[in-house]
């Protein structure tokens, strides 16, 4: 028979061996459960955001090709591995802007059912709770964004018109992420690093805000024997952000045009420097034609599909796996779950 000091030890180990989920703070798992999520959605579509990018701010290269020919051309150039670059930069960026993304959007949701009960608790909360996240996770990972553009603007063309560009305006070969901050830093300070922010701000508080009020209000109106359902998830959240894309492409095409305008030979639109938003779309509008403001739109539809679809998803199904509890249950000072 064990000693009672063995009893003792035994039961105080008992006690003490919880799970480390049950440890964690709920804002901890909602970080945990949004940042794997944002992996999963943006790898399997990097491909897509890769030639979007291209459509967007290489027009006289790739602007009348089209979604599959600028596929077939850019594995030509750059191969495979081509697909993927500047992936890595949108991964880094996308975990914690994602884990910011779902986090505040939990605690501002939880803020305002506790301080404006006025508002109820219907979709205008989930409208205005994802709007303040989207901003709060672009504010704190924007230059990550930056880079990911840059990266992606580069491609290896041997073509008369590449040689030509690079004459005229040599434009700086970046090897990496910090490659890409260190030269945006010494063009132009801090302050560089979050060129094109406006419209992106202008362009992510009415897509956040929509894309969680139309994923949440469609699941508010599927009767609970169906809410497990992971093909009911990924048609709500594709529904969400087909329609959130669709109103606020052009300020994202204003947004590219900015990110990459500092290694462009100016004159290859035939404009003047972007500076603003709004300037920005009238500027494009008047050189380029207003149908450049939808340049990729047609791709954009392909690819956010599974890449909003599998976010949203891959989110509700990691709370589960985490045990987060339900919304209705959680309180703005909820500490473990």
């Amino acid at each position: 028979m064990g000693t009672p000091s063995q009893g003792s030890a035994a039961v105080a180990a008992a006690r003490v061996d919880l799970c480390a989920l049950d440890l964690m703070p709920v804002f901890a798992k909602e970080m945990i459960a949004g940042g794997v999520a944002g992996a999963f959605s943006k790898t399997a579509i990097a491909p897509l955001e890769r030639v979007k990018i291209l459509l967007q701010t290489r027009t006289n290269e790739f602007g009348s090709l089209g979604v599959f020919k600028s596929l077939k051309k850019l594995r030509q150039l750059d191969g495979i591995m081509g697909f993927y670059k500047g992936n890595g930069a949108s991964v880094l960026r996308i975990v914690p802007y994602a884990a910011l993304h779902y986090m505040a959007y939990e605690r501002y949701r939880c803020w305002i059912l506790n301080n404006c009960p006025s508002l109820g608790t219907g979709p205008l909360v989930d409208l205005l709770a994802g709007s303040a996240s989207g901003g709060t996770a672009v504010l704190c990972t924007y230059p990550l964004d930056l880079a990911r553009t840059k990266l992606a603007f580069q491609v290896n063309s041997s073509d008369q018109l590449s040689r030509a560009l690079k004459r005229g305006s040599p434009q700086p070969a970046y090897g990496g992420i910090i490659d890409v901050f260190r030269g945006v830093y010494s063009e132009g300070g801090a302050r560089a690093l979050y060129r094109g922010v406006g419209p992106t701000l202008m362009g992510i508080l009415p897509y956040a805000g929509l894309k969680f009020y139309i994923y949440e209000g469609l699941k508010a109106h599927v009767p609970e024997d169906y809410k497990s359902s992971v093909t009911l998830k990924l048609s709500c959240g594709a529904a969400a952000g087909l329609f959130g894309q669709t109103l606020t492409y052009p300020l994202d095409v204003v947004r590219r045009q900015m990110q990459v305008q500092s290694q462009q030979h100016h004159e290859q639109f035939g404009g003047p420097r972007i500076t603003g938003t709004f300037q920005g779309l009238m500027s494009i509008k008047q050189t380029q034609g207003w149908k450049q403001l939808f340049a990729g739109l047609s791709l954009n539809y392909i690819k956010v599909v599974p890449s909003v679809a599998i976010g949203f998803t891959a989110y509700d199904t990691m709370k589960h796996l985490l045990k987060i509890p339900p919304r209705e249950k959680k309180r703005s000072g909820d500490g473990p779950a």
